[in-house]
């Protein structure tokens, strides 16, 4: 089996923190995103090649890879960003077996290890949801069989959102769909994979539909700071035994290695990265990276990238690497 991802993605809504680290790379819960996708694709058996689909800032994640994940890489770079379908299209070369396609912008609870016995043509994961007008949704048969997907639906026509994770068995099939969608005109600019599934169930193949225990989103700062806390909760705060002086901690915390931190209300829900600073803070659902340094600060609902120096500051704020701010009330 081959594995594809997608990050060629600008992360826009993440901005200032894309400007510097790409979006796959932020990290939750002292980790980053796609960390916690690889590790489930580390788990599953038969996987010769992942096709990292690159883009912004792609050397960054070029090095992560090689460096943390022992599966055989290759990178492809998605020069002209033109949608999913092209994003795909572009592994074509590197694909001669059945693939696992994950979009890394969220971190999913699903068994993966169900492709080693499928029998269908592929398998799209699913989580039900009750905004369901805000998704593209998947509409099954009475066989659990995918029939079409709508996008954004005004009338509940389906609840079951999907959430970037396939599997296909078929792959001559996809390829045969892409290469069909790409003839078509684009949508806004835009090639999209679903228009393949389609015409792959158009000729007759079986896409089971299969529902996720648990669906996290990190493509934007709200929905990214909700997974910091799930995440935290799910098992990844930790307390180191030094480097704590007069700190009330308000569980679930996460303190890395190397941190300083005195006279501090923290919690719930921060995260504080290694080597950081923070001194007479109240903290609450923040996150704060490497290297940076707070004092005398009072944040809510904020998320601080590395080697940020903030003084004074009361509020909500978002603020890249290397950012300095004093005096502010946000």
């Amino acid at each position: 089996m081959k594995v594809i991802i997608p990050l060629a993605g600008k992360g826009t809504r993440l901005r200032p923190h894309t400007h510097t680290v790409p979006k796959p790379m932020l990290k939750v819960a002292g980790k980053p995103v796609m960390d916690y996708v690889m590790e489930d694709v580390a788990r599953l058996k038969g996987v010769e090649q992942v096709v990292y689909i690159t883009g912004h800032l792609k050397e960054i994640v070029e090095k992560h890879a090689r460096a943390t994940y022992a599966i055989p890489g290759v990178y492809v770079e998605q020069k002209v960003q033109d949608g999913t379908a092209g994003a795909v299209e572009l592994a074509r070369a590197h694909v001669d077996q059945p693939v696992l396609i994950i979009f890394v912008d969220t971190i999913f609870d699903a068994d993966l290890s169900i492709v080693e016995t499928s029998t269908d043509d592929g398998i799209i994961w699913t989580k039900e949801v009750e905004d369901y007008q805000r998704f593209g949704v998947v509409v099954t048969d009475a066989n659990g069989h995918m029939t079409q997907i709508v996008e954004k639906p005004s009338t509940p026509i389906s609840k079951r959102a999907n959430i970037g994770l396939y599997y296909i068995k078929n792959w001559q099939l996809l390829y045969e769909g892409i290469a069909h969608v790409l003839k078509q005109p684009a949508n806004k600019g835009e090639f999209y994979l679903t228009d393949a599934f389609q015409y792959m169930i158009d000729k007759g193949a079986k896409i089971r539909v299969v529902d996720v225990e648990g669906w996290y989103d990190a493509g934007k700062l709200d929905t990214l700071l909700e997974t910091n806390r799930t995440m935290l909760e799910k098992g990844r705060a930790s307390i180191p035994n030094r480097g704590l002086k007069n700190v009330e901690v308000v569980d679930p915390v996460r303190i890395e290695d190397g941190a300083i931190v005195t006279d501090c209300i923290l919690g719930p829900n921060v995260v504080i990265g290694a080597g950081s600073t923070v001194t007479n803070c109240t903290l609450r659902d923040v996150i704060i990276g490497d290297r940076s340094v707070l004092v005398s600060c009072v944040l809510t609902d904020s998320m601080i990238g590395d080697q940020a120096h903030l003084e004074g500051i009361t509020g909500s704020v978002t603020l890249g690497d290397h950012a300095e701010v004093h005096g502010l009330r946000a």
